[in-house]
């Protein structure tokens, strides 16, 4: 494990993005709350929020934090037959909080693979990446292709 304690404690977001693309029939029924387990959404939302928290338990060597903030955001595209999953996790703390920005997302990501496998198998999650972080001795970093009006607006970008 990493040796922080010289580090300032400071604000630190991280924001992680990754795509599932789960094909028409599947997409429409996410979309209409008919899948057999229930609505995948809001139990993708929680089920990442829930893997934000347990990072340090599921990778070796990552700091145990008690994040200030966790929360997963998901948006329909309907004409990839897709559902885009942003994860934003805050802390102010000497350690960063990228790890677990990625594993909310990816935690939602296969909630929702488990979910919508019985309409169809044939998924692929893809995608998955650092959109955005800040804090520490590095101060602000975005993805060099960008981050989107969504994460822009997860963020508080936006007016």
């Amino acid at each position: 494990m990493a040796d922080v304690h010289e580090k300032a404690v400071t604000r630190r977001r991280a924001l992680a993005y990754g795509r599932i693309i789960v094909g028409e029939a599947a997409f429409a029924a996410v979309r209409d709350g008919k899948l057999p387990k229930g609505d995948a959404l809001p139990m993708a939302e929680l089920a990442g929020i829930l893997g934000a928290k347990a990072t340090p338990t599921l990778i070796p060597l990552c700091h145990p934090i008690s994040l200030s903030r966790a929360s997963v955001h998901t948006r329909l595209d309907e004409c990839a037959h897709a559902i885009d999953v942003y994860a934003l996790a805050e802390i102010s703390e000497r350690t960063g909080v990228e790890m677990e920005a990625l594993t909310g997302a990816t935690v939602a990501l296969l909630t929702l693979w488990d979910l919508v496998k019985p309409v169809n198998p044939a998924l692929l999650i893809d995608a998955v990446r650092l959109l955005y972080k800040s804090g520490g001795k590095h101060g602000e970093w975005r993805h060099p292709d960008g981050v989107g009006a969504v994460a822009e607006e997860i963020l508080g970008f936006n007016p």
